[in-house]
């Protein structure tokens, strides 16, 4: 790779120009997507209240305004960083606190709105950027030309803007893969180099990584795997020998767990409490076929303009991409030493193993599972940015070419996906909350709109969502355990969140009022309550979840 050691001119423009655009991408329209329900639970672990002390004082039969949700959505006085951090013990333990803090102590500088949490993810996720540098320095040895297309191509990967603009702990854990990985090449590095003169002092290497490692836990319980994928990595370059370098990699790693060991505690604590009383069943329309599900994130890494999964042109997009990640995997394989490969391949497989081995057996998997195939996006990335820097560089004015114009399409899919997704009102990973525009945009029509809903499944996080697309002019009244609301006079327009089939059926009677549907998805519907009784009333399903086919009316 010694020619590789100083990177072209045009390579530098190149990269410092996909940079610029990156980061212009990540602060772009930050508060013009839909707060969807992951963000609205972040933000209440943020204000120190639980789910339970949220609903008591707003699920009480009371017409409310928008304003009543602040409190509940981000930094508050009534509540501390304590109050922060026993929330997600109580009720969210496999989201560990370091985000969180961060978090709490960034908003009670900026502020509670939509731009200032999401401007903490957008800021963390330029960090990226010097520690992709650093990784590729230690793992490739070049100091700019690899790293240069790698820093590149991550700057324009839809599905990095994605997460850097979710007000989530995800791109956190990505900065933190990278400083754990990135220290570990370091620390064997410098104990191969150091043990070749004097005795290296084993506490200075290898403490950057435990501190790494640590941080890493503490952002994402996830990164137990990604520490796995480090010890087998560490095993294959000590040919499975149980040598020095190798105690004291377990030394390092177990110096890590034993400071994430009090939030262990609190996990296994909770997951006991789950066994005994939680709700394990998992919707229908929340699982997907795998192997779809794959090629699409797979995809989703170089191109995303949020097609749809039943569109035949995403799979195509989706193999040809397959086909760049596999010769990228194979050229990496052949054109390198063990200690290069064997470090991309188990970052990439060994995290997500855990994840895919069991949706292989039932054939199926969540969809909110995409934020835990983060180390394998790394990977893949990595691979792919070896791959075109060497065959820019390597072989015959034609192959040069050939290659040139895939990192030419490469680029243009990443800068058309970046300007796409950042300009976009709603985008894939915005789940069971993806039809709010449209809801908020019926809702909003009427001149004085009433919104009902009870706490019943996730209509706490719906609610909460479409409170941020909702006109001060809209009120809310919302009740417990499926209570007869008390529907007040003066209401142009009322419309009911996601009711159960008994519960819709006896408003109906009470009210003597007919239910028409004006929205539904796989996840929650609109009904809207009317006197006139021409209006023909469709049946709910019982477990909510209405044909999708309901949602072109």
């Amino acid at each position: 790779m010694r020619h590789l050691k100083f990177a072209p001119s045009w390579l530098r423009f190149l990269t410092i120009f996909l940079l610029t655009m990156g980061i212009l991408f990540r602060f772009s329209n930050l508060d013009g997507k839909v707060f969807w329900q992951d963000e609205v639970y972040a933000s209440l672990r943020i204000s120190g209240y639980t789910i339970n002390e949220a609903k008591q004082q707003l699920f009480n039969n009371r017409v409310i305004g928008k304003e009543s949700f602040a409190k509940f959505q981000g930094a508050n006085p009534d509540k501390s960083l304590n109050d922060t951090i026993m929330s997600l013990a109580k009720q969210d333990s496999q989201h560990p606190p370091l985000y969180y803090i961060i978090a709490r102590l960034w908003m009670e500088i900026f502020g509670n709105s939509v731009t200032a949490i999401r401007s903490l993810s957008a800021c963390i996720s330029l960090l990226v950027f010097p520690c992709v540098y650093w990784l590729c320095r230690e793992l490739f040895n070049v100091p700019l030309s690899v790293p240069g297309v790698a820093i590149a191509l991550m700057a324009i990967s839809p599905i990095h803007l994605v997460y850097a603009q979710e007000a989530q702990e995800y791109i956190l854990w990505l900065v933190t893969i990278l400083l754990s990985s990135a220290s570990l090449l370091r620390a064997i590095r410098l104990e191969d180099e150091l043990a070749e003169r004097q005795k290296p002092d084993l506490f200075a290497i290898w403490s950057i990584y435990a501190v790494t490692l640590a941080m890493s836990l503490y952002t994402f319980i996830w990164s137990a795997f990604v520490a796995v994928a480090h010890g087998i990595y560490v095993m294959i370059t000590a040919k499975f020998k149980f040598t020095e370098t190798v105690r004291t990699y377990l030394l390092a790693s177990i110096v890590g767990f034993l400071a994430f060991m009090p939030w262990i505690t609190v996990v296994i604590g909770e997951f006991f409490q789950f066994l005994i009383s939680a709700d394990k069943t998992t919707a229908q329309s929340d699982l997907i076929p795998i192997f779809p599900f794959l090629l699409m994130q797979l995809s989703r890494i170089f191109f995303d303009i949020d097609l749809s999964s039943e569109n035949s042109l995403c799979y195509l997009i989706a193999l040809a991409f397959l086909t760049l990640v596999g010769y990228s995997i194979y050229f990496l394989c052949q054109s390198t030493n063990y200690k290069t490969w064997s470090f991309i391949i188990t970052l990439i497989v060994v995290p997500a193993l855990p994840l895919i081995l069991p949706d292989l057996i039932a054939g199926s998997i969540q969809s909110s599972t995409e934020p835990y195939l983060i180390p394998s996006y790394l990977g893949i990335q990595l691979a792919v940015a070896y791959l075109l820097t060497m065959q820019l560089y390597n072989g015959s004015g034609s192959r040069r070419s050939f290659w040139s114009i895939i990192m030419t399409l490469v680029i243009i899919c990443g800068l058309i996906s970046s300007k796409v997704s950042s300009q976009a009102e709603t985008w894939w990973n915005k789940g069971m909350n993806y039809g709010n525009p449209q809801v908020a945009q019926i809702i909003n029509q009427s001149n004085r709109p009433l919104l009902i809903s009870d706490a019943f499944s996730n209509n706490y996080g719906h609610v909460f969502s479409l409170s941020y697309l909702l006109e001060p002019k809209v009120r809310f009244l919302l009740v417990n355990n499926q209570k007869i609301p008390k529907i007040p006079d003066g209401f142009t327009d009322v419309f009911l969140l996601n009711p159960s089939e008994d519960w819709g059926k006896t408003i109906e009677k009470k009210y003597k009022f007919k239910t028409d549907i004006v929205y539904s998805d796989n996840y929650y519907s609109i009904w809207k309550l009317a006197k006139n009784r021409n209006l023909r009333r469709r049946n709910i399903s019982p477990n909510n979840q209405l044909s999708a086919e309901l949602s072109t009316r």
